[in-house]
């Protein structure tokens, strides 16, 4: 297991704001923080992300993060308007936001996305081959035949990244939800636990 624990994405200021506010009571209650967006889907959403020691995130997982995040982030209040809060795990084709998740699903495809050029790109695309505690590695299917195909990245310049559908990647998902006792998820959806009723004192200051 790496030492790195760090988390590496693309947050806004918002984002990063609400991250630190719900990072320490995710890991309370022994949970990790995956990632936070605030979207404008339904006026505005915020969707808070995590998982357990296993990478999984049941719903009874989500019931008890939203229990006890709501009334922090009422008191935080950090963002200025109503919104919809959407607690959920990260699903199939996770995004990959540490050292630990690349070493994990070593042989998988990703997405990547850098925050400045390697090698003359920001965008790749291809299967994981290793990562240690300060970079990660990707196979690109496509790469001349007089280049390396592989190319080694830092996690520093990492600004988002995501396991691709695959039938591969559904195959490892499925055996991993059948050696979990007490973990359904037949459909392979995300667990989510969606309140409509965050926010209210914001739209109160708002009328």
């Amino acid at each position: 297991m790496p030492a790195n624990t760090k988390r590496y994405i693309r947050e806004s200021a918002l984002e990063a704001r609400i991250a630190a506010i719900v990072e320490p009571v995710a890991e309370s209650l022994g949970y990790d923080l995956v990632r936070v967006r605030v979207t404008n889907d339904n006026g505005c959403t915020l969707q808070i992300m995590c998982e357990n020691e296993n990478g999984q995130f049941a719903i009874e997982d989500c019931e008890a993060l939203h229990r006890d995040v709501n009334p922090v982030l009422d008191l935080e209040d950090p963002i200025d308007r109503e919104y919809h809060l959407e607690i959920s795990s990260p699903g199939v084709d996770r995004p990959l936001v540490r050292a630990r998740d690349f070493i994990a699903w070593v042989g998988h495809e990703a997405k990547v996305e850098l925050s400045e050029p390697v090698d003359g790109r920001k965008r790749f695309r291809g299967e994981i081959v290793g990562a240690d505690d300060e970079t990660f590695s990707i196979r690109l299917p496509d790469a001349p035949k007089t280049e390396d195909a592989v190319h080694q990245l830092p996690l520093a310049a990492l600004a988002d990244a995501k396991l691709v559908m695959t039938d591969r990647l559904l195959d490892a998902a499925r055996k991993a939800q059948e050696e979990t006792p007490g973990f359904d998820d037949d459909d392979d959806t995300i667990e989510t636990l969606y309140d409509e009723t965050d926010g209210e004192d914001a739209a109160d200051r708002q009328n």
